[in-house]
């Protein structure tokens, strides 16, 4: 879009003006360098302000704007009192003080997604949930590829969305946060999805109905609205004056899973199950390279969006036979003596463990723990029940995982850290098994992100082999 044309958009929706308007971005993280970068392109007068001492992105920052004002150490009252509009870090709860009492004075919120969608003229194709937003944003990007188009992929994954503005895209494909969502305001996805709603982050939101409030926000607008017919909170979501897809792994949706083969609905020979869209059988769900039902439904989400936004149906069923997975998200390890071991370290709430416990037929050995985040670890109890041959628990909530097994008849074991666990679980596994890390927890109570802990387990792992 042209200068001018944003320019009053951001005008219109929020009063920004490059003559007027004052802006503090609270998080010099990726996101508060994106956002400065933007604004600066754009000609607005901004100032950066972090509590801690060091950003770990200070230096790159003052490389590439060194006459930014920039406060650290803490959030100073001053800056916040000539502050016309604030753009906050996914990263910072809205409830911290100096922003409370900006906004209770006048200063308006303003998202990096509210800057993004004033400043594009493509479709936007948005994408939340609890659990599998990264694997399905993935998924749909490279079908937009598949499908012969330029997808710019980012959001919550990745690339932060305002340095998408550098890729001449045909489409946008946005992962978002319910951190993202709740300071969004304009946005108007094409089409938009809330792949599924379970218990996590209710140390930022008061509670499981504030939390999917939060993620409503993205069916914002007049687009298709893509709608998980399984689970019960999105259900809910529905509006009739809207057009809406579902998809479902248990029912007849818009896209489903049956055991169909041809058009005329006859049962194939080998009785294979069949992604379906509508009467049209679309790929046998074997040839979905990813293990455990959940990613069924991930599949027939993308799909989904890809049909609302008009992407073709072959292609995008050769980008889901291409695809490879993500990084610690159900990503096989290894098979050592006859054991197979999956890291899910991305599995950081409740509803994600679940979901990939529910995905096995035979029972697993399952590693979990860390920090619960607030969540009900009782919530895990009937499905470790139904679904684990026996528990290693690690980290600052393996307590409440352990109390909340204390009926369940599940052997349960404590490791310290990761190589214990893995050991452990050797011990228990016999030929046939699947070792499991699914922790159900965020990770920064012992590493630095759950991609550490994913490359810990898989480091751990392949010790075994040696």
């Amino acid at each position: 879009m042209e200068t001018a044309a944003v320019l009053n958009l951001l005008k219109k929706h929020f009063a920004l003006d490059p003559q007027t308007s004052k802006v503090l971005v609270v998080g010099l993280g990726s996101t508060g360098i994106s956002v400065a970068r933007y604004l600066q392109q754009m000609g607005f007068k901004f100032a950066i302000i972090d509590s801690r001492d060091k950003p770990p992105l200070i230096d790159e920052f003052f490389e590439l704007m060194p006459d930014t004002p920039v406060f650290t150490g803490g959030f100073d009252d001053a800056a916040f009192k000539v502050a016309t509009h604030l753009v906050v870090s996914p990263g910072l709860s809205l409830n911290e003080k100096p922003i409370m009492k900006a906004i209770a004075n006048g200063s308006k919120i303003v998202s990096d997604i509210d800057l993004l969608a004033c400043s594009v003229d493509k479709p936007i194709i948005a994408i939340t949930g609890s659990n599998g937003k990264s694997t399905v944003t993935t998924m749909v990007g490279d079908m937009v590829k598949a499908a012969g188009k330029h997808a710019a992929v980012g959001g919550n994954l990745g690339i932060p969305a305002l340095d998408l503005l550098a890729h001449q895209a045909d489409l946008y494909v946005l992962e978002l946060s319910s951190f993202q969502l709740e300071r969004t305001s304009v946005l108007n996805a094409a089409a938009a999805t809330v792949l599924n709603v379970s218990a996590d982050h209710l140390d930022r939101h008061a509670d499981i109905a504030g939390y999917a409030q939060e993620k409503q926000r993205i069916f914002n607008g007049n687009g298709i609205m893509v709608i998980n017919a399984d689970d019960k909170v999105v259900n809910a979501m529905m509006d009739a004056g809207r057009q809406t897809l579902t998809f479902s792994i248990k029912q007849t949706a818009d896209f489903y899973l049956a055991n169909k083969n041809t058009a005329d609905g006859s049962l194939s020979p080998s009785n294979t199950e069949y992604l379906m869209y509508r009467d049209q059988p679309l790929m046998p769900l074997a040839e979905l390279p990813l293990e455990g039902r959940h990613n069924a439904a991930n599949a027939l989400a993308a799909l989904a969006l890809g049909v609302a936004v008009g992407l073709d149906v072959q292609a995008m069923c050769s980008a889901l036979r291409n695809f490879k997975g993500l990084e610690h998200r159900m990503q096989r390890v290894a098979k050592i003596r006859g054991v197979t071991w999956i890291n899910d370290s991305k599995a950081t709430n409740i509803g994600a463990c679940i979901a990939a416990l529910e995905g096995y037929v035979r029972k697993v050995i399952l590693i979990a723990g860390g920090d619960a985040k607030g969540a009900d670890m009782n919530e895990l109890s009937p499905v470790i029940r139904g679904k684990a041959k026996s528990v290693v628990l690690m980290g600052k909530d393996a307590p409440l995982i352990e109390q909340a097994l204390k009926n369940s008849a599940v052997p349960v074991y404590a490791a310290e850290n990761m190589v214990q666990a893995v050991q452990i679980a050797a011990r228990l596994a016999t030929s046939g098994d699947s070792v499991l890390l699914s922790p159900a927890c965020a990770s920064l109570d012992q590493y630095k992100n759950y991609q550490d802990r994913g490359e810990k387990f898989t480091k751990a792992v392949l010790a075994l082999a040696g």
